[in-house]
């Protein structure tokens, strides 16, 4: 979840890839607000599917993530976006010919509702597994109440894990082997993922990096989350080292990506590094503001 002044945003990817599907079909109207809180309309805005590769598709929002991997054996999904996508992402599936009961695992990068929002809709509607590690799995169970920061102002159908996953460990659908990588700090199960697909013959190393953003947090003598400090400056050091051609994340304006426009959808590409070094830089300036309150 990302600041309240803004509604939660952070974003999506980062070398030069044009999409390989689009449609011209007229602009939908943004999904309904789901009544629980509003959020722009960017982040309800559907948008056609796009081929990031030959087994990667963007079917998310013009503005939330959902990334779709395909394979003869099955798909996978990860995240979904706000808890009213899950239609949206259904319809997007069957249009790059993934039915629902093809789909074989559903990912999160962290259990806030603009993520997990859809997930236990899914997991009805396509039987698919969730997998998770821990700290995600007890969000999901709780559907995000009792927050470490929002307590409970943001919550989502709860939903239950059937795989809990050890750092780096790999979940594989077909022949595509994604890596979940822990990075702890946004949230305390948040998890960035990474795979190798290939493009015009040539192998790209995706990375779906999970926000790094600390909205509001209380990063000084946090009760709930003593050791926030070091859990940021560790995962900064872990995305910054991760395999990266290409930079997704869960927000899709933080990376210099803009999905809707296909004529140019990546106007301002950012590396794993870049990304890391700006909310790190940012992450410092409101630790110093609030050590200097403290005292």
């Amino acid at each position: 979840m990302h600041s309240r002044a803004t509604r939660l945003s952070v974003a999506l990817l980062s070398i030069s890839i044009l999409p390989c599907f689009a449609s011209d079909a007229p602009r939908e109207k943004p999904l309904p607000q789901s009544g629980a809180y509003e959020v722009p309309d960017a982040w309800r805005q559907p948008i056609a599917p796009l081929q990031l590769a030959d087994h990667t598709w963007y079917i998310g929002t013009e503005s939330i993530s959902a990334v779709l991997i395909v394979t003869p054996e099955g798909a996978l999904l990860i995240d979904g976006g706000m808890p009213q996508a899950a239609d949206m992402l259904l319809s997007n599936m069957r249009t790059v010919g993934v039915a629902p009961n093809q789909l074989r695992w559903l990912l999160v990068s962290h259990a806030h509702a603009d993520h997990a929002g859809p997930v236990a809709a899914l997991k009805r509607a396509t039987g698919a597994r969730i997998a998770a590690n821990a700290e995600s799995a007890a969000m999901l169970a709780k559907g995000g109440t009792d927050d470490i920061h929002f307590g409970d102002g943001i919550t989502f159908p709860p939903a239950q894990v059937d795989r809990y996953l050890q750092d780096e460990e790999v979940v594989e659908v077909g022949a595509m082997r994604l890596t979940g990588h822990f990075t702890p700090g946004h949230t305390p199960g948040s998890t960035s993922w990474t795979w190798t697909d290939t493009k015009n013959g040539k192998p790209v190393r995706f990375a779906y990096a999970d926000s790094l953003s600390a909205p509001g947090y209380k990063l000084i003598e946090n009760a709930r989350f003593p050791r926030i400090v070091e859990t940021y400056k560790h995962t900064f050091e872990i995305v910054r080292g991760l395999p990266c051609d290409v930079l997704l994340t869960p927000h899709a304006d933080g990376s210099g990506w803009t999905p809707a426009d296909v004529a140019n959808p990546h106007p301002k590409p950012i590396t794993c590094r870049q990304y890391a070094d700006d909310f790190e830089a940012k992450f410092d300036v409101e630790l110093a503001k609030q050590k200097q309150a403290a005292q």
